[in-house]
Parts: C-alpha cells; sequence; structure tokens
C-alpha cells in the first residue's frame, strides 16, 4: 500500500514537471525570428505597443479644450419663449350642407359659422427652450429663427444667471436664423472666426443648453461640409442649405448655440440633428459662421435679408448620366454647377453665361457642389459686383457681374416700401403654376416673418393672393399699388393644398386685425 502511494507521487510530481517545462518553452521562451528576418533581407518589424526610450519626437499633444470652453462659456445664454393660447378662425368659404339649408344659419349659431363663414378653434399656448450667442457687448444675440418662431414672449438667461427680456430684431426662415436683442451693456461676446479655414477632421465643441440643462460643452469633429439635408425647405421655398457637419452631441435645446474651434471663436451656430429619434444619434449640422455674419448683419440694418440672385436655373451634374452629360457637352471630370436656363432678365444673361454652362468658381472660391454656390450667392447682396469662372466645352471663362435683388432686376435695397411692411417675401405666379392651379394667376407669399401680416393675421407661407380689395391680382406690382391706394384692405386667396378660399385683414397703418 505504502509503495503504490509513494509510485503515484512520483508519477504526479513527472507529469507536473514534464507539463511547466512544455508550456514554458511553447509560450514564455523568447520568440524566434521568422524567416523574413534574418540576414541580409531583414525587414525591421516590432509589436504595436509602447516601449519606454523609443518614444517618436514632436509627436501632437492631445487636444485640451479647457481654455476653448472657458472662452465661450459666458457669450453662449439660454433662451425660454412662450407662446400664449389663442383663438383662430378659419376663414375658410365652405359649401352650405344640407342641415344649414333646412334649419337656418342661426341654429348652428356663430361656434360653427365664425366670423368670416369658417370655424373657430383655440391653439393652447406653448414653452420651449433653445440657446443663443452674444455677438456684441450691447445685447444682440444670434439664434435660430426655429427657436423664436411665433414666440409671445422671450426670456435670455446669461451664463451668470442674469434674466433678461427680449425682442426679435429680424428673421430669415431661408437659413433658419434670427437676431434678437436684450437691454443690457458691457456682455461677453463671441468672436467670429473664418468657416471657410475649417476642415473635416478638425476639432470643434459645441456649446448651448440641451435638454433644458445648465450650459453643456460637447466635442467633435468636422465629419464633412457643405451639407443639405432639406430641413430649411419646411419653411421657406428659397432654402439656403450648406451645413457643417459634426459629430460633437448636440440634443434638442442646442438649436441657435455655439459652434466654436480650439481658439474659442464661433465658426458656427448649431442648428439640427439627424436622428430616427429626435435625440442626438451620431450627427448634428452647423450653419457656418460666413453666412451667419452676412445674414446677422442686414437683420441688424435693414430688419430683413438683402437677399441677391444670380438669376440661372441649375442642377448637380452628379445626378446625371454619363449619356446626359454627353448630349450637354460637359465632362465628367468638372467640379461645378449645370446651368439648366438662364431667364432673359436676370444677371447671369447679362454676364454672357448661357444654357449648359458649368459654375465654378465665385470670386474665386470653388462651386463643386449647388450647396457651396449657393452659400457663396448668399454671401453678397444686391448691387454686389463678383467674379464669376464657368467652362464651356474646353474653356474657362471668367466674368464680372452685378448681382440682382430679384428676377426684374430691382437693386433698391435701402428704401423700405410698402411691401416690406408686409413681412414677407412675395413673388408673381408663374403662368405654369397659375394654369396648374386653374387659376389666372397671383401673388406667391413666402417667408412671413414679422411683418404686419404676422401681428395682424394668421396667414402661413405658401399663400396665393388672388385678390386685394375687391379687385383680382396677377402680380407684385398691381398688390403694390393697390397697397398704396388704400391702407385697410382684405387679401382673398387659396393655400394650393387645401379647399375653398381664405380672407385675411390687414391695416397699412398698423392697426387692429379687425376693421
Amino acid at each position: 500500500m505504502k509503495f503504490r502511494q509513494i509510485a503515484a507521487t512520483v508519477l504526479i510530481s513527472s507529469a507536473t514537471a514534464f507539463a511547466s517545462i512544455f508550456v514554458y518553452s511553447k509560450y514564455f521562451q523568447p520568440r524566434q525570428a521568422g524567416p523574413y528576418q534574418n540576414g541580409s533581407e531583414n525587414i525591421p518589424v516590432n509589436y504595436a505597443s509602447y516601449m519606454p526610450g523609443t518614444e517618436v519626437k514632436n509627436i501632437t499633444p492631445p487636444t485640451d479644450f479647457q481654455q476653448a470652453a472657458k472662452m465661450a462659456l459666458p457669450g453662449v445664454v439660454h433662451i425660454k419663449t412662450k407662446i400664449n393660447p389663442r383663438q383662430v378662425t378659419n376663414n375658410l368659404q365652405r359649401r352650405r350642407s344640407i342641415l344649414q339649408d333646412l334649419f337656418g344659419d342661426d341654429f348652428f349659431g356663430d361656434e360653427f359659422q365664425g366670423e368670416g363663414g369658417g370655424r373657430r378653434y383655440y391653439i393652447p399656448g406653448q414653452m420651449a427652450s433653445g440657446s443663443g450667442v452674444l455677438i456684441s457687448d450691447d445685447g444682440y444675440i444670434v439664434t435660430n429663427n426655429h427657436v423664436v418662431d411665433q414666440a409671445d414672449e422671450i426670456n435670455v438667461t446669461l451664463n451668470n444667471y442674469k434674466n433678461y427680456k427680449a425682442r426679435v430684431v429680424g428673421v430669415d426662415p431661408n437659413t433658419d436664423l434670427a437676431v434678437i436683442k436684450i437691454d443690457a451693456h458691457d456682455l461677453p461676446y463671441l468672436l467670429y472666426g473664418n468657416s471657410d479655414d475649417v476642415q473635416v477632421g478638425q476639432w470643434v465643441l459645441a456649446v448651448g443648453y440641451p435638454l433644458n440643462l445648465e450650459t453643456t460643452v460637447t466635442a467633435g469633429i468636422v465629419s464633412a461640409k457643405a451639407r443639405t439635408i432639406g430641413i430649411n425647405k419646411r419653411n421657406s421655398r428659397s432654402a439656403i442649405e450648406s451645413f457643417i457637419q459634426t459629430d460633437a452631441a448636440v440634443n434638442q435645446g442646442n438649436s441657435g448655440g455655439a459652434l466654436i474651434n480650439t481658439a474659442g471663436e464661433l465658426i458656427g451656430i448649431n442648428s439640427a440633428i439627424a436622428s430616427p429619434t429626435g435625440a442626438y444619434a451620431g450627427y448634428s449640422y452647423a450653419i457656418p459662421v460666413n453666412l451667419v455674419k452676412k445674414v446677422v448683419n442686414d437683420l441688424m440694418k435693414y430688419g430683413n435679408v438683402q437677399r441677391a440672385y444670380l438669376g440661372i436655373n441649375y442642377i448637380d451634374p452628379m445626378g446625371l448620366s454619363d449619356d446626359e452629360l454627353r448630349e450637354r457637352g460637359i465632362r465628367r471630370d468638372i467640379d461645378g454647377v449645370v446651368v439648366q436656363g438662364v431667364p432673359a432678365s436676370g444677371a447671369a444673361a447679362a454676364a454672357g453665361i448661357h444654357k449648359g454652362d458649368v459654375i465654378t468658381r465665385i470670386n474665386g472660391v470653388a462651386t463643386p457642389s449647388i450647396p457651396q454656390l449657393t452659400e457663396q450667392l448668399a454671401r453678397y447682396k444686391p448691387g454686389d459686383k463678383i467674379s464669376i469662372s464657368y467652362m464651356r466645352g474646353d474653356r474657362e471663362y471668367t466674368v464680372n457681374n452685378v448681382l440682382l435683388k430679384n428676377e426684374d432686376g430691382t437693386t433698391d435695397i435701402i428704401k423700405v416700401s410698402i411691401l416690406d411692411k408686409l413681412g414677407a417675401d412675395l413673388v408673381t405666379l408663374q403662368k405654369s403654376d397659375a394654369a396648374r392651379l386653374g387659376i389666372q394667376g397671383g401673388v406667391y407669399v413666402n417667408n412671413v416673418g414679422s411683418g404686419l401680416l404676422k401681428k395682424q393675421t394668421n396667414m402661413k407661407s405658401g399663400f396665393v393672393i388672388l385678390k386685394a380689395g375687391g379687385k383680382t391680382i396677377t402680380s407684385v406690382d398691381q398688390l403694390k399699388q393697390l397697397l398704396l391706394k388704400q391702407s385697410k384692405v382684405q387679401l382673398e386667396g387659396i393655400y394650393p393644398d387645401y379647399r375653398g378660399v381664405y380672407y385675411y385683414n390687414i391695416d397699412m397703418n398698423g392697426g387692429s386685425e379687425e376693421f
């Protein structure tokens, strides 16, 4: 019995020793060089791990965002808005029902009929939160139009917790920008950077008040430039989008806040996120500051944006097939925007630009896509002289051009006209659009801003004016001449996507809606 125990112990010890030697030789002895690492054909290799003494010199240290955040935080404000509950009368002229014919209007009462033949209903009050950026020491703030749109009260809280009432200076739905003002002095404000210098891959910070929290800073990189996502087209037919796309975390409430570089300079206004859930899901979008500067200056000086037009219809060549490009005589390797049409009265026609030309640069700045072209043009005002480079066949041409205000060549940008008081973009309806709607003509109302139409009516963008003061209107000039003669006018028209006729009363002297 004792011999068996001794033998078992010896066998176990031997097996353990053999196993230890095998494991050591297999895994712990230094590895020998492979066949391609010996002799004169050596290829230097090493493991991807840090080894003291092998540091590479001049490596850029990790970026520290403390200084940039410290500079930006005092200049970013919290904006809270309130929309009061309101009663709205839908002035839609409806066909009389059989019940009304049988029992009469008195049976149903005013609640059904309404003062203008429509139904009265209530819109509940709303409260919202966003961000803004101080751009001057006397209280001018830039934010998004959608942050302050239709707000009856605007309250601004500074980084030091001081509260102020704010008023709207001007809005621009085309770019989703707005300027508001608080009565204060000696305020900290952000310095403008240069969004043209922004490069894909560079670090940026988003500063704002997301989800109704206190000031929040997030970091990311620029993941793309000149992005268009179609969000501004919800409120404007003439939307301008050329966003800086980043992966800095942005949520609801960040709208109107600052996108800054690591020097603490303002390079964009955070405006939108791409998300299937409504919360941050990877990408956010900011309006480039070079466009912001132009819009802000116009809103502060004129109360609206002086928008210049080149006078072309265009298409992105990326959307054309190789056969279509060959038919137009356009090379695939040309980066630019293809001219689809040139109205005879436009500035482009006067400069000699033809259908089929490819616009490649504005004032020397490359415009390889439609967003980049529209952003460059949006930086200028009517009357500005610019250079336009374009390809025609295999030759490149550069011409000088004076930008116009609209297609009829109007360049008066300082005098506030009777139409400017309405606070909307008015466009004569084209014959093709009028025929499609089954009408003789009219005036299309776009971008209802902060003028009389918003203050006195509930008119929405997309309204088509057919009559004013009982007289048929088929052009903007006709409307202007009538308003010069009559101060109190009833506008009659339609919404193309809705049935019926709507009526809106306006007082050009600024009176109440009812008269």
